[in-house]
């Protein structure tokens, strides 16, 4: 039942990255263009650092799958990629392999391709301590995923009905383990309030994970019998309005769902995330082409990054928050009912250029 439903995961992301129309609210965030701004290309560095945590890089591929063979197949190929690229990995959900040990495979080939990489383990927020170390262990993970889904669980027809605990397994996880903790969304979104609340667990980061990705309610409800649970396709925040909403949190925030491009990448630097997280649009090049395609393809994003900063004077990921950015539709009505001040984010630079005036050294 569990390699089914994990295969079925799969073929329904696939159908939902096929039939998506390409629109979210990464493209209400657009850069002020300063023709000046630019910078010379060996300045500029891609590392990012947060938590204690160090990549080379601020991309990763986000937690997708294990579980089945088929699933198992495909981790040894997203490992590769990451082993080749540099970028850090998260596994799928490791429930599958509490339940059934004789799965462990599927997710150790993340560690055996990728040796040397950055690995996180993902669990779900019921894991009992041991389970959570067990899983650290199998993939000799650098960090700890804790996966929070409850729009994902209520339209799954095995799905937990039991949400209280959560909170209280977190922080108890939080400060058991030997590896930092990031909770993540699975598309659905982090609220200020939900990642002050985390801080105040013991997490180290936030996946904001919002919507504009893959949809797993959606997907869920296209396993029931009637799909009755129509009504939460598209539940949640967007990652853009997430990031906008999580600003001065306190806590570290990764962004992914929804992006689809390096430019995306960018703007979600741009908006406060330490590192950005593609699944979908990754799976999908690694599904319809093969493993060479999805390292030429994460190749071309991090040169494309970097291309990018250089442009907008950039020497590091942190420095695209300095940028000055515009916000436009949907996204700006968020800000204002969230009381998020957009003229802020417009004229970001303005007490920049005025220090450099003042010290005469360069941007």
């Amino acid at each position: 039942m569990s390699a089914s439903r994990k295969d079925d995961h799969v073929r329904l992301a696939m159908e939902q990255q096929h039939a998506h129309t390409g629109h979210n609210q990464f493209d209400e965030v657009s850069f002020v263009h300063h023709a000046l701004a630019g910078i010379d290309r060996p300045e500029v560095s891609l590392a990012t650092t947060f938590a204690g945590i160090t990549w080379q890089a601020p991309l990763y591929i986000n937690a997708m799958t294990g579980g089945s063979v088929k699933t198992g197949a495909i981790n040894r190929d997203l490992a590769t990629a990451a082993r080749e690229t540099g970028l850090a990995i998260a596994s799928g959900s490791m429930h599958a392999y509490f339940k059934d040990p004789g799965c462990a495979d599927t997710f150790r080939v993340l560690r055996r391709h990728n040796p040397h990489g950055f690995v996180l383990a993902n669990v779900n927020a019921t894991c009992s301590v041991d389970n959570a170390r067990r899983a650290i262990d199998l993939l000799q993970a650098n960090a700890l995923q804790i996966h929070i889904n409850t729009a994902q669980e209520t339209p799954m027809p095995e799905g937990d009905r039991s949400f209280a605990s959560w909170p209280g397994q977190i922080e108890k996880i939080a400060a058991s383990v030997d590896v930092p903790v990031i909770v993540k969304e699975v598309g659905n979104g982090l609220s200020r309030q939900t990642v002050l609340r985390l801080a105040n667990l013991g997490v180290r980061a936030a996946d904001l994970s919002g919507r504009g990705g893959t949809d797993f309610a959606r997907i869920e409800n296209g396993r029931r019998e009637l799909a009755d649970y129509a009504f939460l396709h598209g539940w949640g925040q967007s990652t853009a309005a997430c990031l906008l909403d999580a600003s001065d949190a306190g806590l570290p925030v990764l962004a992914s769902g929804g992006v689809r491009h390096p430019l995306d990448v960018a703007r979600a630097l741009a908006l406060g995330a330490v590192a950005v997280g593609s699944s979908g649009g990754f799976l999908r090049t690694l599904l319809d082409h093969d493993v060479f395609a999805l390292i030429a393809q994460i190749s071309r994003w991090l040169d494309q990054l970097a291309a990018l900063q250089t442009m907008l004077g950039a020497r590091t990921p942190a420095d695209l928050t300095r940028c000055d950015l515009l916000l436009h539709g949907t996204l700006r009505n968020f800000c204002a009912d969230r009381g998020i001040d957009t003229r802020r984010l417009a004229q970001r630079s303005s007490s920049i250029d005025a220090l450099t005036e003042m010290t005469g050294s360069t941007r």
